[in-house]
């Protein structure tokens, strides 16, 4: 199967500081893949990377859309043409604008778009995915609970209409009830066909959802392998796990 997202060799340095090595990944269209690793271990340095938000070098790093099967080198190119092409990402902390309401930043997320019929189909779309933020649509973002702030990113993600969702730590920060009700939502965006890059530090949820995984140790792939080979490996089970 030809991958959607190929990226071999990627270094990402901070000057001095070598944040991401020689890493190397795939995913296939339709599938959840995760990466997870401790904190600082370059985790989100690999999706902004891929995203085009931090300068990079790698051996290669191709996209092939799953709307006209071209591939094309997206190394380099800046964030706004990955969001074209059908790549988005809901960033770490959220990010989402404070002084806006929930349906302003919504309509935020499909600033690529000019298709005024399916914009509101997609909010519609993402009020059925989390119903909380239907509730609260002309509710400014400062007034949103982190959990809802959190949906709310992932909405707006889902408004340019992305073939391939990057999540970068979907549930940090949130209550136990909450991380599990963003995994149900994340199988079922992918269960309607989008293909999910998924970078967690609850490496026990992210395993148990994902296809395939890489666990990261100081910028460098030290294991891969399908989630489930992961969450029963002796290691990860010991570092990431609690035994």
């Amino acid at each position: 199967m030809e991958s959607m997202l190929k990226v071999e060799k990627l270094n990402v340095n901070y000057g001095a500081i070598h944040a991401v090595r020689d890493v190397s990944l795939s995913i296939n269209k339709g599938e959840i893949v995760t990466l997870i690793g401790a904190n600082g271990a370059g985790k989100s340095s690999v999706i902004r990377a891929i995203m085009g938000l931090v300068k990079a070098k790698a051996d290669e790093m191709t996209y092939t859309s799953p709307r006209d099967n071209n591939t094309v080198n997206i190394l380099g190119r800046p964030a706004e043409e990955h969001v074209k092409l059908g790549i988005a990402l809901s960033p770490e902390g959220r990010r989402i604008l404070p002084q806006l309401t929930v349906e302003e930043n919504l309509a935020l997320g499909a600033y690529t778009r000019n298709d005024a019929q399916g914009i509101a189909e997609d909010v519609e779309y993402v009020y059925s995915l989390f119903p909380r933020l239907k509730e609260r649509h002309r509710q400014k973002g400062s007034t949103l609970s982190g959990g809802e702030q959190q949906m709310l990113a992932v909405g707006r993600a889902l408004m340019s209409r992305p073939d391939l969702l990057m999540l970068d730590e979907p549930s940090l920060g949130l209550a136990p009830i909450l991380v599990d009700e963003v995994f149900g939502i994340i199988r079922e965006i992918n269960s309607q066909g989008r293909t999910i890059l998924l970078v967690e530090q609850n490496a026990f949820a992210a395993l148990k959802v994902a296809h395939k995984a890489y666990v990261l140790e100081v910028g460098a792939v030290g294991l891969s392998g399908t989630g489930a080979e992961l969450l029963n490996n002796p290691k990860v089970r010991a570092a990431y796990l609690g035994g």
